[in-house]
């Protein structure tokens, strides 16, 4: 049975050019042809459109389906610091600074390594910069990170009264599928509907043609409407399509006016050709529940929270840590989430621990933590695990 789903694009208004507090609009629709999920994005006459299609002829599955193998894991290892990680010990760290670096995303390769450090591409301090690192191999020592430069990073231009820089922070970044499209957050100035500006941070999209040019990111745009909102702060997108019924869905966290608190999101495109935003109850709590990781197939969120389910669930602890919840189907709600910390797992420490980047073959996990071993006040860490028995759920799909 197939499902017509209506096409969608989105218009976004082109702006000038972490996480909130050091932690971590757009026109009308428009209907046109059927085709898969892409992005385009284009500008014209001042503005910048972000043509967001998404699959408009999908299959039905049946209530519950679930994919043919779902696959097993073994334990996560103990971390190791990517300095360390195919490069000998006493070696020069080239990825992890004396500095913060922070929110990594991998790609699907894991030849390019995406993340947050707190200098621009002069070397001067800034809110956060997106670097990004490579290799030529898997079993290559990280290369010296390069800043993604002016089409992706912006400078503060905007202080309080003592100096402090209110904007100029690009945080949070994670890449499509296909490597083509970076997503991230920014609170750089974004006009208003209704005059002014806004400083809050906005989920942004950019787009580049070879996926092997870590340097080719066009300026990026505004995700608009269903995503991004006026008055709220929008932050960690992560794409996901699921694999039975290839329906676009992006993960985020926010802080909608009022709450205070950071809660976990999904925006999926609905029969009303609009995408609409929903908490994803089961799983967010009073505390901050933020910066998720999802796996390839929809059955495994990973997140940072400083709940303290432990003690008190009603209390919030003053630093983070990665937790982990599974469900059966993607048709399925959150079960509750574990604790990757001992004696489950070696990764959370009594330090930070946060945003997790699952690989694509769900065998690395990578954050950023303060932990002892470490070049500086944050750096990047990785924790692996093996596959378990013969389920070949296609990790080497294109």
């Amino acid at each position: 049975m197939k499902r017509r789903v209506p096409i969608t694009v989105v218009h976004a208004l082109s702006a000038a050019h972490g996480e909130v507090g050091g932690n971590s609009q757009a026109g009308p629709y428009e209907g046109d042809h059927l085709g898969k999920q892409f992005f385009r994005i284009a500008g014209a006459a001042g503005y910048t459109c972000l043509l967001l299609v998404t699959l408009a002829l999908t299959s039905a599955p049946p209530a519950g389906a679930q994919p043919v193998c779902v696959p097993q894991f073994s334990k996560w290892s103990e971390p190791i610091n990517l300095c360390y990680v195919n490069n000998p010990a006493g070696t020069p760290c080239e990825v992890n600074s004396a500095g913060t670096d922070q929110g990594p995303a991998i790609s699907k390769d894991e030849l390019e390594l995406y993340f947050v450090r707190e200098l621009n591409g002069d070397g001067g301090l800034d809110p956060g910069d997106l670097w990004v690192s490579t290799r030529e191999h898997k079993k290559d020592p990280w290369g010296s990170p390069q800043n993604l430069g002016p089409n992706i990073n912006t400078r503060p231009t905007l202080f309080t009264n003592d100096g402090l820089p209110i904007n100029g922070r690009e945080n949070l970044p994670t890449l499509s599928r296909d490597g083509l499209r970076l997503y991230f957050s920014s609170n750089r100035p974004r006009p208003l509907p209704g005059g002014g500006v806004t400083t809050d941070f906005d989920m942004w999209v950019s787009e580049r043609t070879d996926r092997r040019d870590p340097l080719g990111w066009a300026p990026p745009v505004n995700l608009g409407i269903g995503f991004n909102t006026n008055g709220g702060q929008e932050l960690g997108p992560v794409p996901f399509e699921d694999p039975l019924t290839e329906t676009f869905t992006l993960y985020f966290y926010a802080i909608r006016p009022g709450t205070g608190a950071r809660d976990l999101f999904t925006s999926t495109l609905g029969e009303d050709g609009l995408f609409h935003p929903h908490p994803i109850a089961e799983l967010n709590t009073k505390c901050n529940d933020e910066q998720p990781s999802i796996r390839r197939d929809g059955l495994e969120l990973f997140f940072t929270s400083n709940r303290d389910v432990a003690v008190n669930p009603m209390s919030c602890l003053p630093t983070s840590d990665i937790w982990v919840s599974t469900r059966a189907s993607t048709s399925d709600p959150w079960l509750p989430p574990v604790n990757l910390g001992p004696p489950i797992t070696p990764i959370n420490t009594a330090g930070l621990e946060a945003r997790p980047a699952l690989s694509f073959d769900g065998r690395s996990l990578y954050f950023f933590s303060d932990r002892p071993g470490g070049s500086g006040a944050t750096d990047l860490w990785v924790s692996t695990r093996t596959k378990l028995g013969d389920c070949d759920d296609g990790d080497d799909d294109d």
